[in-house]
């Protein structure tokens, strides 16, 4: 996807936020704001929005000398999803479908997203998963079912920090050893890390790599060239969260399948759906040898 002129404001929301996560002074603010301006003035609107975002964030970090300004939110949310994660999986064992049932909790988990919701609080995403098996979905959970059946290799790409516990709950319901997890390698926003896969006991269930980039999605140039290839060998990718939707849903030919919420119009009308659906879309029309869409 490219970027739009509507995702301008967000941009700008997103550098405020992050520029008061890195450097608590209000003065600073404003002189940290002015030199984002030009970075936001220089962009290239053919690009997508996370690559404008890993030039923002990559900004802060060089102004602030704060590597990591998220760190502090991304450990709360991971620690909130922890405490919650004993009763969501007495849940999944307890319902008819439980494949279904880790499906949703893992897309309602797409609600930690601190680039597109500012707010966001642990009570608000207890409330969210709580809601999670009401929610309506665009996409077939049968569907996916299947191709993760027919799948070798499956490469899982994670998105935030606190999300990947509730990944975690689905990878459980799949076939662990021909999974390979991958996260951020340097942090962005809320994005989680190997350190956040480390603190939520993933590396312990699958492989776990990281791409070896900071931008907030997945742009296969500038990721490592172990992922590139664990990437290309993938049977099945499963992409969590817009920031991987908006860079990878116009790559042909790879078998790829998004989950996520749909939380910003923009991403809502490409995808074709209401704000806040629940989205299982495949990233081309098959994914599979036979003729039959996903």
């Amino acid at each position: 996807m490219k970027t739009h002129l509507d995702c301008i404001p967000c941009f700008f929301r997103q550098a405020l936020e992050a520029v008061r996560q890195a450097d608590p002074d209000p003065a600073a603010h404003e002189r940290l704001m002015r030199e984002l301006l030009t970075v936001v003035r220089d962009m290239d609107l053919r690009e997508t929005p996370p690559q404008m975002g890993q030039r923002i964030h990559r900004k802060i970090r060089e102004l602030t000398g704060d590597v990591d300004p998220y760190r502090v939110i991304k450990g709360q949310f991971n620690r909130v999803a922890l405490e919650l994660y004993p009763s969501l999986v007495q849940r999944i064992e307890a319902s008819d479908d439980p494949f279904e049932t880790a499906v949703r909790l893992a897309i309602a988990g797409n609600s930690i997203d601190l680039a597109a919701y500012s707010g966001m609080t642990a009570s608000a995403v207890t409330g969210i998963i709580e809601d999670a098996s009401h929610k309506p979905i665009t996409g077939s959970i049968d569907e996916l079912r299947d191709a993760i059946n027919r799948s070798g290799n499956i490469l899982y790409l994670g998105d935030n920090a606190g999300e990947i516990v509730f990944d975690r709950l689905l990878i459980e319901q799949l076939p662990r050893e021909r999974i390979t997890f991958a996260v951020r390698g340097r942090p962005v926003l809320n994005d989680a890390t190997l350190a956040d896969a480390e603190a939520v006991g993933l590396t312990e269930l699958v492989d776990v790599i990281d791409n070896g980039s900071d931008v907030p999605g997945t742009i296969l140039e500038d990721c490592s060239p172990v992922f590139r290839d664990r990437f290309a060998r993938a049977d099945l990718i499963i992409a969590k969260g817009m920031g991987n939707y908006e860079t990878l849903s116009g790559m042909d030919g790879a078998p790829i399948v998004f989950l996520l919420i749909a939380k910003c119009p923009i991403v809502a009308r490409d995808l074709g759906c209401d704000l806040g659906t629940y989205v299982i879309r495949c990233g081309r029309e098959k994914i599979q040898e036979e003729s039959e869409d996903c």
